[in-house]
């Protein structure tokens, strides 16, 4: 008299069970690559505003992690020749690794995030007969706007700014000089627009 009642609880178990196994599979991160062009702005670039630069010097590099449906996780690294503006005698470039974490909800085909990290910015000036490379540990921040054409296939554009630490003195502490941090202090900004390939 109680089997059916039974066999439908059980099934009712199996069926929430492979509810809850679909959501996992949809909750959990994928790994994506995104190659990316933009510019830099602002700052110590040569370029004075991201709307009012008339000299941009491409930007270029690719991004790659995981995101879910809400955080994600990436590493991009990126190269700019003429960072500081196109100079007689004098060449440039600025390359950058950074770690991010990201917050990204998803609203179907659309994804808003925004950023924070920190890493490696390294720049270079060289000029007839000298050279001279900056080592320094910085932090990066932004976020843009990610559509997808299908489950894995989108395009992404992004605004973020770059800052390398400021070395503290604070009163009564002995200074720290072995840190690596370079003597130039360097901050820009980046707007850039990527493929978005997930898998």
């Amino acid at each position: 008299m109680h089997k059916p009642l039974t066999v439908r609880r059980s099934w009712l178990l199996v069926v929430a069970a492979a509810l809850v196994i679909a959501q996992a599979r949809d909750a959990r991160a994928q790994g994506f690559v995104s190659p990316f062009i933009g510019y830099n702005f602002g700052g110590d670039a040569g370029c004075p505003g991201i709307t009012t630069c008339k000299d941009k010097h491409a930007n270029y590099g690719v991004a790659f992690g995981a995101l879910g449906s809400v955080v994600g996780f990436e590493a991009e690294i990126a190269h700019t020749n003429d960072f500081f503006g196109s100079v007689s005698d004098q060449s440039s470039n600025v390359l950058t690794f950074m770690s991010n974490f990201m917050i990204a909800p998803k609203f179907g085909p659309i994804q808003p995030y925004g950023l924070a990290g920190a890493g490696w910015i390294r720049t270079s000036v060289e000029t007839p007969g000298q050279r001279s490379d900056d080592n320094e540990v910085g932090w990066d921040a932004g976020g843009g706007l990610i559509g997808y054409f299908t489950s894995h296939i989108g395009v992404r554009g992004d605004v973020r700014y770059f800052h390398s630490f400021q070395v503290l003195n604070l009163a009564g502490l002995p200074s720290l000089p072995n840190l690596p941090f370079g003597e130039t202090k360097i901050d820009f900004g980046r707007f850039s627009i990527a493929a978005m390939f997930k898998f």
